[in-house]
């Protein structure tokens, strides 16, 4: 199996490489550039590649996943936390204090819900980095009282 798969990525490289020679040179149409065939094959070689790095990454983590209970126990008390974290965002968030009226006034077309949306993700990265910074010192302090 190891063999195929070095002789695949081999064949798909050789194939890049044919492919990045066959690219317009600078003196072409940015338009006429981009949709010439060699760069769409370029892009479904690489959303393959990709498909199948997602594919294999999910399978191994899956396996891993569900052969441990206690992974499994752990992984579901971290997606419940996570979606705690971003329920908190949402409700803390707030799509009235004034942006709405700030981007019409620059020409930017945009509703509260819009706004309250980038507030809960900016909520949520906060809170995530103060959880980070909190664990890093609590793992820190404890291997400083450990010794």
């Amino acid at each position: 199996m190891h063999k195929i798969v070095k002789i695949g990525l081999i064949v798909l490289g050789a194939i890049g490489v044919i492919l990045w020679l066959q690219l317009p040179g600078t003196n072409e149409p940015v338009a006429d550039a981009v949709e010439s065939m060699s760069m769409h094959w370029m892009f479904m070689i690489t959303y393959l590649l990709l498909a199948v790095a997602v594919l294999f990454s999910l399978v191994f983590a899956m396996k891993n996943l569900f052969s441990n209970p206690q992974n499994l126990k752990k992984t579901f008390i971290v997606i419940a936390s996570l979606i705690v974290v971003v329920g908190l965002s949402y409700v803390i968030s707030n799509g009235a204090d004034g942006t709405v009226e700030e981007m019409a006034k620059r020409g930017v077309p945009t509703t509260e819900g819009v706004v309250k949306n980038i507030g809960a993700g900016l909520n949520m990265f906060f809170i995530l980095l103060i959880v980070a910074l909190a664990s890093m010192a609590w793992g820190g302090i404890k291997k400083l009282t450990n010794k």
